[in-house]
Order: structure tokens, then sequence, then C-alpha cells
């Protein structure tokens, strides 16, 4: 199994999210929660409109998830950019509480599949000019990656993440050897 890389360059992800908008809008929703969430693309798969709207299909402000590979319930809020796309999602579709928010188009009410997460995910990557090996589990790294150059708390991230260590986390995100010698650099007391 080949190891992912979080995407670190911001103006890539803001590059991926207008392609994958312009060609359909389903897909740049995945990307958008997927990057802005740090849920499994496992769980974020099985989301349905009724996870993340009320009943008049306004968005909801958090969510609860029971992950599928720990089976521990997730609480998280839905930050202003899942707001906003689920907002724009919502008026191009037909309220159904029960409908998977990434269906299928085959004609039953079944989500996406891994496969097609990954190739919808990696066809945007690569015409964005991303060189590193990008799959589906890119979008969980990606926010940690941010999570922890925003300077959020290494022990949060690792809440989010579901990790156990710290060091766990930090090969995860994709902290490398340049980022460690450039804080050796940095620091000249």
């Amino acid at each position: 199994m080949n190891t992912v890389e979080p995407i670190r360059d911001l103006q890539k992800i803001d590059a991926m999210k207008k392609i994958l908008k312009s060609q359909n809008i389903r897909d740049w929703l995945l990307f958008t929660i997927g990057i802005n969430s740090a849920l499994r693309v496992s769980d974020l798969l099985r989301l349905r409109q009724m996870d993340l709207c009320d009943n008049r299909g306004r968005v909801l402000d958090a969510i609860r998830v029971r992950e599928k590979k720990t089976n521990k319930e997730k609480l998280f809020r839905l930050n202003k950019s899942i707001r906003k796309a689920l907002n724009e999602y919502m008026q191009t579709t037909p309220l159904d509480m029960d409908a998977f928010l990434f269906q299928s188009r085959k004609g039953e009410n079944r989500p996406i599949g891994r496969g097609q997460a990954w190739e919808i995910l990696s066809n945007a990557a690569k015409a964005v000019g991303i060189r590193d090996q990008i799959g589906t589990h890119t979008m969980r790294k990606t926010w940690g990656y941010h999570a922890r150059m925003a300077g959020t708390d290494i022990e949060i991230i690792m809440r989010a993440l579901n990790h156990s260590s710290q060091r766990q986390t930090l090969r995860y995100i994709g902290i490398t050897q340049d980022e460690v010698d450039n804080a050796y650099d940095s620091i000249c007391l």
C-alpha cells in the first residue's frame, strides 16, 4: 500500500476546489468536507443528508458520526467552509433526508465507492500539478497538517484523528525532516 501525503500548498487546494466544482458539485463537496473534517473516507461516504441537515434542509452547526473503523462516536462542529459548501449543494439537490450525500449515479440509493472517490481526487490533483501520492486519506492528512501549521496543539489534532501518540500523529500528517531542520535553523539563542 502506498503512503499518501497531505496537500501542503493552499493554492493547490483552492485550484482543486475550482476544478472539482466546475466538474461536479458533489465531488467539490466531498473534497471540501474531507479536508475540513478529518473524517476517514469510509465515514465520509456514509454521510446522509439527515446527518448534516435538519428536516427543512438547514445545515446543522455540529454533527455526530460513529466511526466505522473504531466504532467510537465523534462530535465535531461544521466549520464555515463546510456549512457554505453544504448550503450551496442543498440548493442544487432535492431534499431527501435518507439520501447519501455523495450519491452514486447508478440509480440506487447508495454512495459512491472508495475507488471512485480516489479517482475523483487523483484526477483533480494531477490537473493542478500535484506530484505527491494522493489518495482518499490525503483529505484527512491535509486537515491534520494545516491544523498543525496553524498552531493547533498536537494533543487536539491527536484527539481529532483518534491517534494514540504524538509521534504517530506527526508522522501521519507529514512533518518532514526539512521542517525539523527549519526549526533548528530558526532558533538561534
